[in-house]
């Protein structure tokens, strides 16, 4: 376990020490590698709400596992969240090992699944992290995602798949997670998928958003124009917002590309519009936006928003249905 550290949730914001853990490991009946999870949390505090962290898919070869999207996974701790990380089976760091296994490279069921498993093991996972047992909300769940990731979690919040393979048409829906948070996900499927990388993903082809009723936030940059999968730009990002039934609530970060400002890593060379000051400030948002969702009456979406996405200095624009 990694010794306390701080970090600042935004400008005027008291850091707040937190304690990471990892790997916790858990096997899984018929994984063909054991479910690896890090767990982050802030060093004091109880009745912890849980976020779901899925990662994306991406060019790095470590970020996309348990071991990126720290600077998120710490915000949200020190936002008073217990953060579970998974290692999806289509994280780089396993595709010596599973190449030609069925479902990759992208594993699109089975990550979904990974996320339930980790609920099933809650109890386990608390007792194994030391300082966590009797520290976490079973009854407070979310989940997030970055872009695959992003569609991992749009699955768990009620969308649905067809199944390219078999015809079968998947229902993925956690029933114990109450909000989610979509971060630069996939938008829908069908003619607009016309870019070169489209034929790999033929399970976004079918999306189905129209039974994605869990409450969500759904996160674009307005510069993030996914070429490499369809012609519609930036706008398509939005498209779980404008496709799902309410509540709903659309965050569209200025200047943003598509990893936000630098979400999957400090310093990561894979990030295009790397920016510290948006990407605390979407930590702020996001974890003002869980909180109130998951405690109603609590005022700190309102209060974030109001300061961050109003006036001269917003960082972005916020719709909701």
């Amino acid at each position: 376990m990694s010794a306390p550290t701080t970090h600042s949730l935004a400008p005027g914001t008291p850091s707040r020490p937190l304690l990471s853990y990892s790997p916790v490991v858990l096997p899984v009946p018929g994984r063909p590698v054991d479910l690896e999870v890090r767990v982050t949390v802030p060093a004091a505090g109880t009745a912890l709400p849980v976020v779901l962290l899925s990662h994306g898919h991406g060019g790095s070869h470590h970020l996309s596992s348990l071991n990126g999207y720290a600077p998120l996974a710490q915000l949200w701790a020190a936002a008073g969240f217990a953060v579970l990380q998974p290692t999806h089976l289509s994280s780089r760091t396993l595709g010596h090992r599973l190449a030609g296994a069925p479902g990759a490279p992208f594993f699109w069921r089975s990550r979904a699944r990974d996320m339930s498993d980790l609920l099933d093991r809650l109890d386990e996972i608390e007792k194994t992290v030391p300082q966590l047992a009797g520290r976490v909300d079973h009854d407070r769940v979310a989940v997030a995602g970055h872009s695959l990731g992003g569609h991992t979690a749009s699955l768990l919040l009620g969308a649905r798949a067809t199944d390219p393979d078999t015809g079968e048409v998947v229902d993925l829906t956690e029933p114990r997670i109450g909000a989610g948070v979509l971060l630069a996900a996939p938008g829908r499927g069908g003619d607009v998928l016309t870019g070169p990388m489209a034929e790999a993903v033929p399970f976004f082809r079918s999306t189905d958003f129209s039974t994605m009723t869990t409450p969500a936030l759904v996160v674009a940059g307005d510069e993030d124009d996914s070429r490499h999968f369809t012609d519609v730009g930036p706008d398509w990002h939005a498209d779980p917002y404008r496709l799902a039934p309410a509540p709903k609530t659309l965050l569209t970060l200025f200047g943003a590309g598509h990893l936000l400002g630098g979400i999957s890593g400090y310093d990561a060379a894979e990030t295009t519009d790397e920016d510290p000051a948006r990407v605390a400030a979407l930590g702020r948002l996001t974890s003002a936006w869980l909180r109130s969702r998951l405690q109603p009456g609590d005022p700190a979406w309102r209060t974030a928003s109001e300061e961050l996405t109003t006036g001269d200095g917003a960082v972005g624009r916020v719709e909701s249905k």
